[in-house]
Order: C-alpha cells, then structure tokens, then sequence
C-alpha cells in the first residue's frame, strides 16, 4: 500500500474486503466519487455482490489512494489521470508524474496545484477547471469537517 495511506485500524486483516463505507471513512473520498472512479479508471474493479453492494480489495484501496493523489494534489484531470494511470498495477508504487515548471510567482497554498487541462476548447476548458475546482474545495470541505469533529 501507498505510504500517505496508514490502514483503517479497525482489527481486520490488511487484505480483508471492505465495503465502500469503510473505505470512504479510510480515505476521506465520497462515495459517489468512488463509483464515478469506477466508470472512469478502466482498472477499478470492487467486487460487487448481491443488491451491488461493493467490497474493495487491497489492490482496489491502493489503486484509489494512487488515484486521489494525482486527482487531488498533483492537479491531473480525470483524462490525465487516467493517462498517467495506464499500465500501472497494484504494488507498483506511485505512478511517477511529470516534474512542475517553476511558475513565475510563488504558490500560495499546496491546492494551488497546477491544472492540466487536456481540451483545446475554452468552454471544454472552464468546464473541467471547475470541476477540477469542486473538487479541491469538496476535499478541503471534508478535511476541515472531521478536524472538527475530532476537536
């Protein structure tokens, strides 16, 4: 498993299936996020049983906290991510990305990362901006929410 993910502390074993409730409390991810993933990353797979209940195998938390990092902290697109995630496997490690081009004034915070916007068209481009937008703001929302919840 990746090493910014630190297990779910609950007494399972580390390869035990998980439903996507424990893995959204794990990981901080909406569970509407993980099923979008789930259509746009070709190599997520839960498991799906009876009634489409999800459990998530080690290999499928590894691949969403690799997914999340390039989503949520290295700026990627959905397609850029998707891109930078070919050929990756579980117990590969992080998919190495592209070194960031010094800008020409300093960043002000990490979720200022640099956007790769993968669309010639303008309104192509807004669109995903802000998407990409959303969600920065909707990851620090839930950070923020169980900050609090732990104070």
């Amino acid at each position: 498993m990746s090493a910014s993910f630190q297990g779910f502390g609950d007494g399972k074993e580390p390869g035990a299936l998980r439903t996507i409730g424990e893995v959204v409390a794990a990981l901080g991810i909406k569970a509407h996020v993980l099923r979008y993933w789930e259509d746009q990353f070709p190599q997520l797979k839960p498991l799906t049983r009876a009634g489409g209940r999800r459990y998530y195998r080690a290999e499928d938390i590894e691949l969403l906290v690799e997914i999340d990092r390039l989503l949520h902290r290295e700026g990627y697109t959905i397609r850029g991510a998707r891109q930078a995630m070919k050929g990756w496997r579980p117990g590969m490690g992080q998919v190495a990305v592209e070194p960031r081009e010094q800008a020409h004034e300093p960043q002000e915070s990490a979720v200022s990362a640099p956007v790769r916007l993968e669309s010639e068209e303008p309104e192509d481009q807004i669109v995903e901006a802000l998407k990409i937008l959303r969600s920065h703001l909707e990851a620090i929302r839930d950070r923020l929410g169980g900050a609090l919840a732990q104070a």
